[in-house]
């Protein structure tokens, strides 16, 4: 069949070939021409440069693949953010996952609204509604409002405002941004949470601050722990929590020289607390009564 269409393709001549080529052209570049502002339309992927102003870094691949699958059955349904920068190139504003996954799915269009921006209006609105609609990590969030503060020369309390968060809330992210290079690296990771890192904020000194991280790490720190560690580093004068008491490890050499004392063996048992019992059994009221002369009762 293929050999067919090829063959009644060029019994038409040249002429009438790239005629058909304009007229393809032409419709198309009509159809992009006439997009207006705000509107939703049907977007060639591969038109659509990547965003850089994208506040997230990292894309977990497993999620991409199964968000590629479920475009496969149900299609794109929340469209992407462009703004159209010539007849046949668009910048993605937001949705790069969406995008990402549909181009795994084999996608060659994809729903998008396209807005009018500017470069600022373009950066503010990526970083707004990725804040709001992405699941970005701590640090990620915290760059995002620093950018806004500082490349949209927004204030603090106009920033919580347009990212619907009180001033407390994003001052507590920015704060973040404040700690050692390798502790933010495992806040984004996942190493420790974010009640990890606003307790280790109360630390000053940058070593002891890694010191804490590495604790955590190591010795799987609650942040209740955390907390009061900062406090007895803060306020040497405040008395330590006083840590359980120690199980007794030499139960066997107790029990044995008990045993021998009595001469009944004696069970002796105690719990992390320090909270036991010590049995001394006996076969008879002659056992008994030695045990009692020993204990002098």
């Amino acid at each position: 069949m293929s050999a067919q269409v090829k063959n009644r393709g060029l019994g038409r001549g040249l002429g009438a070939l790239l005629q058909d080529s304009d007229n393809v052209n032409n419709t198309a570049e009509k159809e992009l021409n006439a997009l207006s502002p705000n509107s939703m339309s049907e977007i060639p992927v591969a038109f659509i440069v990547v965003n850089p102003y994208q506040p997230r870094t990292h894309f977990d691949q497993k999620a991409l693949q199964e968000l590629s699958e479920s475009i496969k059955v149900q299609g794109i349904i929340q469209p992407i953010t462009v703004r159209q920068l010539s007849r046949d190139s668009f910048q993605l504003i937001s949705g790069e996952r969406r995008l990402q996954a549909s181009k795994l799915a084999g996608l060659t269009t994809i729903p998008a609204y396209v807005r009018t921006a500017d470069d600022q209006q373009m950066l503010e609105m990526a970083l707004i509604e990725n804040i709001q609609r992405e699941n970005l990590n701590a640090i990620e969030i915290a760059l995002s409002y620093q950018r806004l503060l500082t490349e949209c020369q927004l204030k603090q309390d106009d920033l919580g405002e347009r990212v619907g968060k009180n001033r407390s809330t994003v001052n507590n992210y920015l704060r973040l941004l404040k700690l050692p290079e390798s502790i933010q690296v495992g806040l984004r990771d996942e190493l420790i949470s974010m009640g990890h890192a606003r307790a280790i904020i109360g630390v000053e000194d940058e070593q002891i601050q890694l010191a804490i991280f590495n604790k955590i790490i190591a010795e799987g720190w609650s942040v209740r722990r955390v907390e009061q560690a900062v406090k007895e580093i803060n306020n040497p004068a405040i008395e330590p929590v006083a840590k359980p008491k120690q199980e007794i490890n030499n139960f066997e050499s107790l029990s044995n020289k008990l045993s021998n004392l009595f001469g009944s063996k004696v069970l002796i048992s105690a719990n992390k607390q320090g909270k036991g019992e010590i049995k001394v059994p006996f076969s008879s009221e002659a056992e008994l009564t030695k045990i009692i002369g020993l204990l002098k009762v």
